[in-house]
């Protein structure tokens, strides 16, 4: 049913491909500050909205908010929130869903007690489970696709039966990180796939999850290992114990090389990775695939970076900081919607007229999405008086959408999808366009078989013909936003 009444679609899940940021603690003094530390590590996932859950093992408190995690926080300290376990979330999300009832962790009470619940992903069977549960008469307080495992936690079904989070995960389809809070316990659990990467730490005689090790290291743990695809790791006082909810995969995984492309911070270890290496050696690998006679390199920043250093490295042209960031602008790619995505971008970096006036200049950035970004940077560069701006892309052309949890919802939304390498330089005005090859992106990372690729060949770790568009989703939706 849509806005009007209208029967005959099924129920939407608005906005939801989410790619967060998540933190746990268990077992840690003053866990919820803990957590909040780690989240600032990971604010970078997510600038939408905030929250922490946290349990002193009797009572379950929470605080959330919209926008970023200090002005979350600033009038309630995370301090304020007592107890030894606690988890947390900084989230970023598609068009149409900013809503306060969307921010996470989402706190529900079942007939056994609190639950908390907090995710990065995208659950490709999320409409149909809502639709099932809708029928049978549950009622959703939220647009997300998150809430669908506590119904599933709650359901008799379940409850009522052994290993019953391991029995309710592996109903979920897609890509899936989790942080789940009861009064007494923290788990985590990672899809078949392994999307979404979640990592484990050790603090003290605690334990901490986090979506990268930077968040672990932030608050003084050490990394240990990465919860495996498939597995539910529970952290409670008989000790940490681990279990499978699947069948393990057979061939490849999905791990998202968006990740190390774009996402993650450079500092972290993803998917068993230095983030920093695995950008630097695209870099590397994209001056010898695409090379140009010029006098400087610059980066995009701040993704741009570890790429252009390693195109300059390899080419032997120098580097220079042409563009430079303002911090007190957060990611543009990240924001929801496209008005504030574009008027933020001639806030988030000033040119360095000096290094490029009278230059030709290669510019390295990790992507073009949309393709409006570069073209103002271009543009910018011009009137500053660079003689040539050749334009080096450290992937290949993102031409498909993402199913998994990357704001790629439409081809339409896609320039690579409309139009060809050429014209792609004459709509943003460079004199040079070159992409990374797909062999040349694979060549970087040491398992490149375990990687999805999918919004860049069109080809998926598991079968989506049965997920609708967003925009179907989102006038299928029969939960407004305010």
């Amino acid at each position: 049913m849509d806005e009007d009444g209208q029967p005959g679609q099924r129920p939407a899940v608005d906005g939801a491909r989410e790619n967060c940021g998540l933190m746990g603690a268990f077992g840690v003094p003053d866990a919820a500050s803990v957590v909040f530390r780690g989240l600032f590590a990971l604010q970078h996932r997510g600038q939408e909205g905030a929250g922490i859950v946290a349990s002193d093992g009797q009572r379950v408190q929470s605080i959330k908010g919209m926008g970023l995690l200090a002005d979350v926080f600033a009038r309630r300290p995370a301090g304020g929130l007592p107890g030894t376990l606690a988890i947390g979330h900084v989230r970023y999300s598609t068009t149409g869903s900013t809503r306060i009832q969307n921010v996470q962790p989402l706190v529900v009470e079942c007939v056994d007690g609190i639950w908390a619940v907090a995710h990065n992903g995208n659950l490709v069977n999320a409409a149909d489970l809502r639709r099932a549960y809708q029928q049978a008469g549950a009622i959703f307080q939220t647009s997300t696709d998150s809430e669908v495992l506590v119904h599933l936690l709650a359901d008799p079904m379940f409850r009522n039966r052994p290993r019953r989070v391991e029995r309710a995960l592996g109903e979920l389809r897609g890509a899936f990180a989790f942080l789940l809070l009861t009064r007494d316990s923290v788990m985590a659990a990672r899809d078949p796939y392994g999307f979404r990467p979640l990592s484990i730490g050790r603090l003290g005689d605690g334990i901490v999850f986090a979506s990268e090790s930077c968040a672990i290291e932030q608050v003084g743990a050490e990394p240990v290992r990465d919860v495996l695809p498939g597995e539910l790791v529970v952290a409670e006082a008989k000790g940490i114990r681990s279990s499978s909810f699947c069948e393990p995969v057979t061939g490849a995984l999905g791990q998202c090389i968006f990740e190390q492309v774009y996402f993650a911070r450079p500092d972290s270890r993803l998917f068993g990775e230095s983030v920093h290496a695995v950008r630097s050696a695209l870099g590397e690998r994209l001056a010898a695939e695409s090379p140009a006679d010029a006098d400087v390199v610059i980066p995009i920043p701040d993704s741009g970076n570890c790429a252009a250093l390693g195109f300059a490295r390899a080419s032997g042209i120098p580097l220079d900081y042409g563009f430079i960031r303002n911090h007190y602008v957060g990611r543009t790619f990240i924001m929801p919607e496209t008005d504030q995505r574009e008027g933020s971008v001639d806030l988030k970096l000033a040119l360095v007229p000096s290094a490029v006036r009278g230059r030709r200049v290669i510019v390295v950035d990790d992507s073009i999405v949309r393709g409006t970004t570069v073209r103002r940077r271009v543009g910018a560069l011009r009137r500053a008086g660079a003689t040539e701006v050749h334009l080096r892309i450290a992937c290949p052309p993102i031409r498909h959408p993402c199913h998994f949890g990357i704001d790629f919802p439409s081809r339409t939304e896609l320039v690579a999808a409309r139009l060809g390498i050429e014209e792609i330089a004459d709509f943003v005005g460079a004199d040079s366009l070159a992409y990374l090859s797909h062999e040349g992106l694979l060549g970087c990372v040491t398992q490149p078989g375990d990687y999805c690729s999918g919004c860049m060949t069109g080809r998926y770790p598991i079968d989506v013909a049965g997920e609708r568009s967003k925009q179907d989703l989102e006038h299928g939706s029969p939960v407004t936003d305010a």
